[in-house]
């Protein structure tokens, strides 16, 4: 560094040179996720000509050279010429900064692209792009290497490798075949540049499919297929080829009972109207200039929501079909309305649902709401290319005045199905207001100095001595006899025991007054020591690690997936952290024969199969073990040397940790598998009874 500093010291980066040298600016990060960012700027391209009614299917395809394509059936980009720069419509699109049709100009009423980057910005940061445009009973094709026009000359398959001729004096777009009178589209294909992007750096096809399925539901009528070919070689229909095809027909309404995954409270409330505003924004004129301009906007609100036996909040905000996954105005103002429209209903009820002096908060009213948000609006103001968050801030107030005027006519219909919905939201609302503040003033007046001064804590917890959470343990064992093996088995120092009787309540089903009355749900919960629900906090936890521990027979599973689904529902935090886990006590106890003095040797096996592996090899050894060979049904069968070195001891244990991969998810299979419906329950089983062993039955 020099203390010289003077003007030629400044840097001027020219046109595209801007993003590939700052491509954070752009994309976020050159990772994975700034990857798949610059798919979402060409799929959303294609969207937007979707949404004005130009074209009702897109292609994305993952190419196995690592490429991407999309194909839609819009009316294609501009071929012309662009009177100001000379350029063809595609050149400039594609290799201007802030250049498109999306600033107001009349081609998209509203749109996902408002910056004029998108496109630019992709090719910017691709070795290789070529474009193909259906327009005019003509097909043009233009190519480009790190966003500069020109000529591959490819030997066979595009490669983005091959030798490259630039354009010196003039661009061009080149005609290369033919279609049909009246049909229109675009092709993108590129290849990502890997001096940009990370090595590991991929495209996500779990992550696509999310976003081309919640594309779908805000599009009713569009079909996106998503194919991915890079575990086939490339060709259409062979194998490794994954293909799926997304299209829906009830739009947002269908999104939430898609995104639902608890019992419904209400069906699925749809709330829509629009308003207007005025904004002063620069328009561009006739001669090229910018001149400030009062315009009247259009703001257009469509929200499908519906309450559910849960707890959980499951939001989806949209501006355009873009998502804002950190809300924004429209988020905003759909909170603090809905907050409002609900508190004056439980005033005015207030004698029938005997709430006194309390008021509801926000997360009494969000508790198991599954709501998706859209509104379309002209030029909406967002912060950053990245689009996460809306900030144009007269869509509050028009967010707000739809769901005050359309909420309160539902609540005030006089139909009697309305009636009882709404009666059925005001209970549970009510009852989540007394549930968090009854469980405030349990924390306040339970506090202890210390987990072991308490006398709260349930008589049959055989606690540990150490004060230290990172150490200790804690084990739910199934049943007295266990814990009487366990006792002795356990180092008292860090692992602590807590019995529980039997089969304990299918909180899937139950309401959480019902889990806090049964006494195991609530020895459990009050053993750990973080609360429940909301007011769960996981630094309170007694315990870094929580292990169940239940037989290895169908009785023993079915209570183990009972207790996960306490914890999934109701200790959510302790999973996500990764500090749940399933013991793992051994099927079977072979002890093999040694000739002579020497000591018979003891091998615990897990699984049939380990235990038909192990007598293979010792049959091809001519070693003997002692017949009958034992089975363990249940823990208690061990003796305390046995279970410890098996099950309970640090240095020789085997423990599966619960892990949650996808929310989402998880809440379905919790659902399939404990919640009220049995016929998709009784499905699931009939269709998978075929992997299942008949040997791992106890019947």
């Amino acid at each position: 560094m020099t203390s010289e500093y003077s003007a030629h010291h400044l840097q001027v980066l020219e046109g595209l040179e801007a993003v590939r040298k700052r491509p954070g600016m752009y994309i976020g990060s050159n990772g994975s996720p700034g990857l798949m960012h610059c798919l979402w700027e060409i799929i959303d391209n294609s969207v937007d000509e979707a949404v004005g009614g130009n074209g009702s299917k897109i292609d994305v395809v993952l190419h196995d050279d690592g490429s991407v394509e999309v194909r839609d059936r819009g009316r294609g980009v501009p071929v012309d010429v662009e009177p100001r720069t000379g350029l063809s419509g595609v050149e400039v699109v594609y290799t201007k900064l802030h250049a498109g049709g999306k600033f107001g100009g009349g081609s998209y009423a509203a749109s996902g692209g408002l910056h004029g980057v998108g496109a630019s910005v992709v090719n910017a940061l691709s070795e290789r792009l070529d474009v193909e445009v259906d327009r005019g009973g003509k097909t043009y094709a233009m190519s480009f290497h790190r966003g500069e026009p020109g000529v591959f000359k490819d030997t066979g398959a595009p490669r983005p490798d091959a030798v490259f001729t630039p354009f010196e004096e003039k661009s061009e777009l080149r005609v290369v075949g033919k279609v049909a009178k009246g049909v229109t589209g675009t092709r993108v294909r590129y290849w990502a540049d890997r001096q940009i992007f990370t090595k590991d750096a991929a495209f996500q096809l779990a992550e696509l499919e999310t976003r081309a399925r919640q594309t779908a539901f805000l599009v009713p009528g569009l079909e996106i297929l998503v194919r991915d070919q890079r575990a086939a070689g490339g060709e259409d229909g062979a194998d490794g080829v994954n293909e799926t095809s997304y299209h829906y027909e009830g739009g947002i309404s269908e999104f939430v009972e898609y995104l639902a995954t608890d019992a419904p409270v209400t069906d699925t409330w749809r709330i829509q109207g629009e308003g207007m505003f005025t904004e002063t924004v620069p328009v561009l004129q006739a001669n090229g200039t910018m001149a400030s301009q009062e315009v009247q906007r259009d703001c257009r609100v469509d929200i499908a929501l519906r309450w559910g036996t849960g707890y959980e909040t499951t939001m989806r905000s949209f501006v355009n079909i873009i998502a804002t996954p950190k809300g924004g105005t429209h988020q905003q103002g759909f909170e603090q309305e809905l907050l409002k429209v609900l508190r004056a209903q439980v005033d005015q009820n207030s004698r029938r649902l005997k709430v006194g002096n309390d008021k509801l908060e926000k997360d009494d009213v969000l508790a198991g709401l599954t709501a998706v948000l859209t509104v379309e609006v002209a030029e909406p103001q967002f912060e950053g290319q990245t689009k996460e968050v809306l900030g144009t801030p007269a869509v509050r107030q028009i967010v707000a005045q739809v769901v005050r005027k359309e909420l309160g006519a539902r609540f005030s219909s006089t139909k009697r199905d309305d009636k009882n919905q709404a009666n059925q939201l005001l209970d549970k609302i009510v009852a989540e207001m007394k549930a968090r503040v009854s469980a405030r003033a349990h924390k306040e007046t339970q506090r202890r100095k210390s987990a072991l001064e308490s006398s709260t804590l349930p008589a049959k917890l055989v606690d540990c001595r150490t004060k230290e959470v990172d150490r200790s343990e804690l084990f739910i064992v199934e049943g007295d006899s266990a814990l009487g093996t366990a006792k002795n088995a356990r180092n008292s120092e860090f692992q602590a025991l807590l019995p529980i009787r039997g089969k304990i309540l299918n909180v899937q089903k139950a309401s959480i007054g019902d889990m806090l009355s049964n006494a195991e749900c609530a020895s459990i919960i009050q053993v750990i020591g973080a609360g429940s629900g909301r007011s769960f906090d996981i630094e309170a936890a007694r315990y870094g690690k929580v292990i169940l521990m239940s037989d290895a027979d169908v009785d023993g599973a079915h209570i183990r997936t009972l207790l996960l689904t306490l914890f999934f529902r109701y200790m959510r935090p302790l999973i996500e952290a990764g500090r749940v886990f399933a013991a793992v006590p051994p099927l079977h106890r072979v002890i093999v024969m040694n000739p002579g003095s020497k000591p018979n040797e003891t091998i615990y096996t897990y699984s049939e199969q380990e235990l038909h592996t192990l007598l293979a090899k010792l049959r091809k050894q001519n070693r003997r073990w002692h017949e009958p060979i034992q089975r363990y049904k249940g823990l208690g069968e061990m003796d305390a040397e046995q279970l410890a070195s098996t099950t309970m001891d640090r240095s020789g244990r085997l423990l599966r940790r619960v892990r949650m991969e996808d929310a989402e998810a998880a809440g379905r299979v919790f659902e399939l598998l404990m919640g009220n419906e049995v016929a998709p329950r009784r499905e699931f089983i009939i269709e998978s009874s075929d992997r299942l062993s008949r040997e791992a039955i106890d019947a």
